[in-house]
């Protein structure tokens, strides 16, 4: 059996530059396909959150499995009930996903630095969404 190499793969990605963001809209497109056929409404299919199982705590992707269902059915309204943030974060996703991918059909550099004063709001506003969706006055945040 042979075994890819790191040149290998590098020689790969610059033959073929379009094979991971083609990969990742696969990946994604899987994702969706799953998740929209099973149900995580029922109980059994998916574990259960790791930190509301151990804290009682809703975390930022609470709801998310949810989300993607809805989506895939159609239903934007519940989408958008069962995680915001995450439905928010989509065409976001989207954008970076398609920058991303003409970058590399332009043959420009694979990655970018994004202004760290950025980073530093979409974390505040991740930690903001998770207190808010864990205080009883904000409970239509929650899942």
């Amino acid at each position: 059996m042979r075994v890819a190499t790191p040149d290998v793969v590098r020689r790969g990605m610059q033959r073929y530059p379009l094979l991971a963001p083609g990969g990742a809209a696969l990946s994604t497109a899987a994702l969706f396909v799953y998740v929209g056929a099973i149900d995580p409404n029922q109980p059994g299919h998916y574990p259960t959150c790791p930190y509301l199982f151990v804290t009682g705590l809703y975390c930022p992707g609470c709801g998310s499995l949810r989300m993607i269902h809805a989506l895939a059915h159609g239903h934007i309204a519940e989408a958008f009930g069962r995680n915001m943030l995450t439905f928010c974060f989509l065409p976001l996703l989207a954008f970076i996903w398609a920058r991303w991918t003409v970058r590399l059909a332009r043959g420009r550099p694979k990655t970018t630095v994004a202004d760290p004063r950025l980073i530093y709001a979409l974390f505040a506003v991740i930690v903001v969404f998770t207190v808010l969706r864990n205080i009883p006055f904000f409970h239509v945040l929650a899942p």
